[in-house]
């Protein structure tokens, strides 16, 4: 269609009860040689982490967008999601002239821009982004892990598991459980 510039746009934690929602851009170069490259959902964590890391190798630009388990409770959790999409394009350089977004939505930007319905599936750009986007997510809950070891988010990373649900029953909620999400406000 004659765009020089694509960026695949994916997201990671929409569905958890704790932590943010965390968006990635990325531009890959023409012809960029990414054997396995694949929705990061279909790959084990060793295989995501080393793609991670050859990502952020060979990409012309990574950009990443983080909201906030408080301000996804203010503005809704698809809000959310865009505005991490949002900042992840403005954290793009160079520019791009064309967005390839997984999903059904399109986000506010005068960039032209595509929503592609299992785009992580269909696009290598949009899969590369679900990969550091899920990775990014991964890290920073294994970061707050250490800040409250009782929820055992290295494990389950907020999603709601029998486990994390049994953590929130006995200890409360902590500061980045999401107020709004059925299985938290039920204990607040």
């Amino acid at each position: 269609m004659g765009y020089q510039i694509v960026a695949g746009i994916d997201e990671a934690g929409r569905g958890p009860l704790a932590g943010p929602v965390v968006s990635a851009a990325v531009i890959l170069p023409d012809g960029a040689d990414l054997p396995g490259i694949d929705d990061s959902k279909k790959l084990t964590p060793a295989r995501r982490n080393r793609l991670y890391d050859r990502l952020y190798t060979v990409a012309r630009a990574i950009g990443i967008g983080v909201v906030d388990a408080t301000e996804i409770d203010r503005v809704n959790i698809l809000q959310a999601t865009l505005r991490s999409m949002a900042m992840a394009v403005a954290n793009l350089r160079p520019c791009p002239d064309h967005l390839l977004i997984d999903g059904i939505f399109t986000i506010t930007s005068n960039l032209s821009q595509q929503a592609i319905k299992k785009g992580d599936s269909l696009s290598i750009s949009i899969a590369a982004a679900s990969i550091v986007a899920k990775v990014t997510r991964d890290r920073i809950m294994t970061q707050v892990d250490t800040l409250f070891p009782e929820f055992g988010f290295c494990q389950h990373k907020g999603y709601p598991t029998k486990t994390h649900r049994a953590a929130i029953v006995r200890h409360g909620c902590s500061p980045i459980h999401r107020r709004t999400f059925k299985g938290v406000r039920d204990h607040l």
